[in-house]
C-alpha cells in the first residue's frame, strides 16, 4: 500500500519551512457546505492555493480523485505536458448528485514524483 501524505501529521514549525512543497502537492474540495438532496452540484478539486505544480515529463500531476467517506465518486486523469508544460494549479470540475444522507468529501492526488496526497475532510450537509 502507498504511503499517503497529509498536512496535519506535519509539525507546524516542518510546515513553515516546506510551504511551497505541500501547498503545490495538497488537493482541496471545493464547494458549498450544503445541498438539497438528489440536486446535482459542482465539487472542484484543485491542487494547491499558492504555489503552482510543475508540468514536466517526469513530474507532473496524473490523478485527481473525489471520494466520499471510502467511496470513490470520481477521478480525472493527466498526461505530461497536457498543461502545457507550465506550473499550474491543476483542477477539475466533478458535477455529483447528492445522496439520501450527508457527505464527508475528500481529495487524492498522484504527483509522479512525490507520491499519493490527501486532502483534508469536506462536510457536506444533505436536507430535505
Amino acid at each position: 500500500m502507498p504511503r499517503v501524505f497529509k498536512a496535519i501529521e506535519i509539525e507546524k514549525e516542518e510546515k513553515e519551512i516546506m510551504r511551497d512543497y505541500l501547498d503545490r502537492h495538497m488537493p482541496h474540495v471545493i464547494c458549498t457546505d450544503s445541498v438539497k438532496r438528489g440536486e446535482k452540484f459542482k465539487v472542484k478539486v484543485r491542487m494547491g492555493e499558492e504555489y503552482p505544480h510543475p508540468d514536466e515529463d517526469d513530474h507532473y500531476i496524473s490523478l485527481l480523485q473525489l471520494w466520499n467517506r471510502e467511496t470513490l465518486l470520481a477521478e480525472a486523469r493527466y498526461t505530461a505536458g497536457v498543461n502545457g508544460h507550465r506550473p499550474n494549479h491543476v483542477e477539475v470540475d466533478f458535477f455529483i448528485v447528492a445522496p439520501d444522507v450527508s457527505m464527508n468529501l475528500s481529495a487524492m492526488a498522484v504527483c509522479t514524483k512525490h507520491g499519493l496526497w490527501q486532502s483534508e475532510d469536506k462536510a457536506v450537509k444533505v436536507t430535505d
